[in-house]
């Protein structure tokens, strides 16, 4: 059993719709177990007209070299974890008799060929180049992300912020607008954290506002600590 927290009052609606939901799996996270994702699959498909699963691998790559990886050999690094996910998750789908797992997958290769992410991408990354309040939320937010992988003690550098955060960018068009991506009217974001820009996002304090039909959704086991 899965319990469900929308991170606004607003996130409630596009949960409620049960129109469609996009679960975010982390590369190089493991939480992110075969038998977690399967019950993650099991709750969407009951829950949900419509499903996708988020594996953002390429852009991991931009984390990678944040830590010191050689731009290269982050990229390959990150390809090779990022198809390791797609093929648990792709595993897991079909597991739940689900017949084409791959249609369900949005990862590197598939959202590079949607201009509707596209499109999203471009306006993060504009926003971030010229709206200061805008980039100093994303880099507090790669900042908390960063900090979780160095080493005690260590601080993330102007540098690496601003290197790892294309990652934080190319996540935030799945928050933003998941429903034109995918086709739908209305979709939450599924994830078992929450950060304080997405706080921030949901409750329309940024430059940049989600699509009306956008919702976040925390998920956690019902046996886990709060």
């Amino acid at each position: 059993m899965l319990l469900t927290t929308p991170l606004t009052e607003h996130c409630a609606r596009p949960l409620r719709s049960g129109r469609h939901v996009c679960v975010g799996i982390s590369p190089f996270n493991s939480y992110f177990s075969v038998g977690r994702i399967t019950a993650l699959a099991r709750w969407a498909m009951a829950e949900f007209e419509s499903f996708h699963f988020f594996v953002p691998d390429r852009a991991a790559a931009f984390t990678l070299e944040a830590l010191g990886y050689e731009p290269a050999r982050a990229k390959t690094k990150a390809h090779r974890q990022g198809q390791y996910v797609v093929n648990k998750v792709c595993r897991a789908l079909w597991d739940v008799g689900v017949p084409r797992p791959e249609d369900h997958v949005l990862d590197g290769a598939t959202l590079a060929e949607n201009p509707f992410y596209q499109r999203l991408l471009t306006n993060a990354h504009d926003l971030f180049d010229h709206d200061e309040d805008f980039a100093r939320h994303c880099l507090d937010a790669t900042r908390w992300v960063l900090d979780r992988k160095l080493p005690d003690g260590e601080v993330p550098t102007q540098l690496q912020l601003r290197t790892a955060v294309r990652y934080f960018l190319a996540e935030l068009p799945m928050f933003v607008d998941t429903p034109a991506i995918t086709g739908v009217d209305s979709s939450v974001f599924a994830y078992h954290q929450r950060v304080e820009f997405l706080e921030r996002l949901y409750a329309r304090e940024l430059s940049w506002q989600p699509h009306p039909g956008q919702g976040f959704v925390l998920l956690r086991p019902d046996d886990e600590e709060s």
